[in-house]
């Protein structure tokens, strides 16, 4: 028997816990919980959600989780996921400042910051292979290609803004499924016709 909320609790409390250094460490936890644990949304949906998210202003985890959260119990259930989401942040951090005059010269919290940051390295970097490996897919090669080198050249040598980059992107990616959509139907309407 499926207990919805106890659920969302488990996967946002474990998300809150093991998601060090922000909103790109935590994305693929979220997507670990919401897609192989609890099987909410699929991965297409959650590459959907990801960049909708991304175009939005605030912490990218808490607008993931009250999606997440939303989707499996409405309202009340982005309200109990976002919070299962922050409060570990919260109560850490409150324990934190108490020490913080002990430990902001400590060797130990320095190596273990530094022995945290290469795992959150590969995590993006899985995540981003199997973003590719989808958007290949979707596109194609060469157009997969073209938009990786319009993103980079974008955020990196013009420095636009990266909200506006995955804007123009979402708005790119919604015509050329409808395009592909309408092609579809119409190839479907010429083979049905006499």
């Amino acid at each position: 028997m499926k207990h919805p909320y106890r659920e969302l609790v488990i996967a946002m409390v474990r998300t809150g816990i093991l998601g060090f250094g922000g909103g790109p460490s935590v994305i693929p936890l979220i997507r670990h919980e919401a897609v192989a644990t609890f099987k909410w949304i699929d991965d297409d949906e959650f590459g959907e959600i990801y960049a909708i998210a991304n175009a939005l202003p605030g912490p990218i985890a808490t607008k993931m989780s009250a999606y997440l959260g939303h989707k499996v119990k409405g309202v009340p259930g982005a309200v109990v996921a976002t919070a299962a989401h922050i409060m570990p942040t919260c109560i850490a951090m409150a324990v934190l400042f108490a020490a913080v005059n002990v430990l902001s010269h400590s060797k130990v919290v320095s190596g273990m910051i530094g022995a945290v940051t290469p795992v959150i390295a590969v995590m993006l970097g899985i995540m981003a292979y199997e973003f590719g490996q989808k958007a290949l897919k979707g596109f194609g090669v060469f157009t997969g290609v073209l938009f990786f080198i319009l993103a980079f050249l974008g955020l990196q040598v013009f420095s636009i803004h990266p909200g506006i980059i995955v804007v123009i992107f979402l708005a790119y990616g919604t015509f050329h499924f409808k395009l592909k959509r309408n092609s579809e139907q119409e190839k479907d309407k010429g083979v049905s016709a006499p």
